[in-house]
């Protein structure tokens, strides 16, 4: 079975066929650095980072082409060296050089190609000048804008019709278009602002424009993957596929597939200064666990929206340890054939990246599963760091040998062991009793717990379904 992606354009899951034989090139939107990343940029990227990696294992082995661009030049992070009385380049290079360390800690790998929107301007004004010459694009007082009528098939990936666009629409005072829905290509220069030389005069590029010519120019079009956050559908990437088809043959599509990860709520809010909830992506994973953090997202499906609380975030954690833990008995365990795991696993990526099926079908084998599966299956998510931690003091507590003897001896009936260690033999009952309760057993799983409790083995249950153990409470 092949890797099947939802394409954002064609509302439909559809199977990834790349351009190229065995080469796929991907193209996601990155930081516009004006201002500190936050956990909703983290998710966006992360996804990415696991996409990515599942093109390139064997078990697909695409050479992959990954760009992630800086939009180093824009209105906000123009407002924010006002602000804070400094240059754009000062600006752009104090959040970006943080939220490049925080992808670090996540372990989210470096892009093939990072380009800077700067760094490429005289793409950036070929693109506009083709686009004048095709009667796509003018030139006014204030600088060149897209003229949106001009493209037929303007709304066809945030399926919307220009008449309901131009619902509301309006024309800014400073603005000197012809339409309301006409974007900003090119803007003349204000004084104190950044500048470059063009054809039409001193000015910058807009937002839009950028990410066009810089894939043209370091992808070529038609490539295979154009990704980003649900919130860059419309406009952003609308006004993308205006400024680039225009300029290739007729019906042929920027990108085959468009990508899109939803939104991260906190506490069931959007994370805003003004709310209040607004904390920088480096201050949380100084309060929390980056693992966790990685594993929490790869929980929910990427294109579901998601809440991120204070008890997801500690439910998450304590699934860590239960996969370093689980790495452990599993190093002792004979190697048994893995296959159909290992296919179940693979196959709920195939299904649109569905990284939650793929964890469940992990948590589900736990006890049976040997440790070169376990390397493979977390190295490929992203969270193959946990495997090599040492288990925390307070779970590398001693277990009375006599204690698994009797745990055996009073649960063989119900129980096959085979030849766990001794913390293995506790996650050994504890998965058995998960499953009696998953399948309404409740005589079985009481049963289990109540024998634990025997042994002063203390249960203490997740509100995601995990459970963590101590002994005698500790």
């Amino acid at each position: 079975m092949s890797l099947r992606l939802y394409n954002t354009r064609t509302r439909a899951v559809e199977p990834l066929v790349p351009l190229v034989d065995g080469e796929v090139r991907v193209y996601v939107c990155g930081l516009t650095p004006s201002a500190e990343a936050h956990l909703g940029h983290a998710r966006s990227f992360l996804f990415f980072d696991v996409l990515r990696r599942y093109l390139a294992h064997p078990r697909n082995g695409y050479r992959v082409t990954f760009v992630q661009n800086v939009t180093d030049i824009d209105d906000r992070s123009i407002a924010a060296a006002q602000q804070e009385n400094a240059s754009v380049e000062a600006v752009v290079a104090k959040y970006y050089g943080r939220f490049k360390a925080a992808m670090r800690t996540l372990g989210v790998r470096e892009p093939d190609l990072e380009p800077h929107a700067t760094q490429h301007i005289d793409s950036i004004v070929d693109m506009i000048a083709e686009l004048i010459a095709g009667g796509h694009a003018y030139v006014t007082e204030d600088g060149v804008y897209y003229a949106v009528k001009s493209f037929p098939r303007y709304g066809e990936l945030s399926h919307r019709n220009i008449d309901e666009l131009l619902v509301g629409a309006r024309i800014a005072e400073n603005e000197h278009k012809r339409d309301p829905l006409d974007f900003a290509l090119w803007k003349f220069a204000k004084p104190g602002e950044p500048q470059w030389p063009s054809p039409w005069g001193l000015g910058r590029p807009g937002w839009h424009i950028e990410c066009s010519a810089m894939s043209r120019e370091l992808l070529g079009v038609p490539f295979d993957i154009h990704g980003g956050g649900t919130d860059l559908i419309f406009p952003h990437h609308e006004n993308e596929i205006a400024q680039s088809e225009p300029l290739m043959p007729p019906h042929e599509h920027m990108a085959n597939h468009w990508v899109h990860g939803a939104m991260l709520n906190f506490d069931g809010k959007k994370m805003s200064k003004s709310l209040g909830n607004f904390e920088p992506l480096g201050a949380m994973l100084e309060r929390h666990d980056p693992l966790a953090i990685r594993l929490l997202f790869l929980q929910t499906g990427y294109r579901k929206p998601m809440n991120f609380t204070e008890d997801a975030i500690g439910a998450a954690t304590s699934a860590v340890q239960k996969l370093r833990k689980a790495y452990d008995a599993a190093k002792s365990r004979p190697a048994g054939d893995m296959s159909a795991v290992r296919e179940r696993f693979f196959a709920a990526l195939d299904d649109d990246m569905n990284t939650a099926g793929a964890l469940g079908v992990l948590f589900d084998a736990l006890p049976t599963l040997d440790a070169v599966v376990l390397e493979e299956t977390l190295g490929l998510l992203g969270i193959g760091d946990i495997l090599t931690r040492e288990v925390p003091v307070a779970e590398a507590v001693a277990i009375d040998p006599a204690t698994v003897e009797r745990l055996r001896a009073t649960l063989a009936d119900a129980i096959a062991f085979n030849g766990e260690t001794p913390a293995g033999v506790i996650e050994r009952v504890i998965d058995a009793r998960n499953a009696a309760r998953k399948a309404r057993d409740f005589a079985l799983a009481d049963r289990l717990r109540n024998a634990l409790a025997a042994e002063g083995i203390v249960l203490t249950d997740g509100k995601d379904g995990s459970t963590t153990w101590t002994v005698g409470g500790a």
